[in-house]
């Protein structure tokens, strides 16, 4: 992000803060999509993202009184939608455990459903949907920053800066993050590291 559109950032936030929703609304324009991807590759699912995207807008709009502007808007929005990534993530854990109680009952209505032949994806569909579960699947102390680098295009200096690690952890956690990619979408990893 360019200095001109920290600056206009911070010029929309004051705006915002004193109850100009036009000026939030222009913010949600420029960060949408980013926060979008973001969410989309932490929790693996294209429609629990907007969920994510419309929670995490919504609770920046409720924070925004306490916005720190030496902060940063675009950190700060990151910082929201991961912990919505976060919660969605804790839900989903809750929702697979009753999901499993529920099936050791055979006389529970709440059956998995199947995905018929009309439902079926195309190759390249298929292997992204196949990435974003194992990104998905990725503990979050690789997945942070692995998606804050090359989803949200931050270097891995600035991703250090805002996770308050060295620019060293950052680089071995997105190399661990990439290797157990590779070995879950059934790429030859590279040989393990001593």
């Amino acid at each position: 992000m360019t200095a001109d559109a920290v600056e206009d950032d911070a010029r929309l936030v004051r705006a915002a803060q004193t109850g100009d929703r036009h000026a939030f609304d222009e913010l949600v324009g420029r960060h949408k999509t980013a926060v979008y991807k973001l969410a989309r590759r932490y929790i693996g699912d294209a429609d629990e993202a907007y969920d994510i995207l419309q929670d995490a807008f919504v609770a920046a709009w409720l924070a925004l009184p306490r916005f720190d502007p030496r902060q940063g808007f675009a950190p700060w929005l990151r910082a929201i939608a991961l912990n919505k990534c976060r919660d969605y993530g804790r839900r989903a854990q809750v929702r697979f455990r009753m999901l499993a109680l529920f099936a050791q009952d055979p006389t529970s209505s709440a059956m998995p459903r199947t995905v018929g032949p009309e439902q079926a994806a195309s190759p390249a569909t298929e292997r992204r949907q196949q990435l974003d579960q194992a990104i998905a699947r990725l503990p979050s102390r690789y997945k942070v920053p692995l998606l804050l680098t090359l989803v949200s295009g931050l270097s891995q200096r600035e991703a250090a800066r805002e996770l308050g690690l060295t620019e060293k952890a950052v680089e071995m956690r997105i190399r661990r993050a990439k290797r157990q990619l590779a070995v879950a979408v059934g790429t030859s990893p590279k040989a393990p590291e001593g």
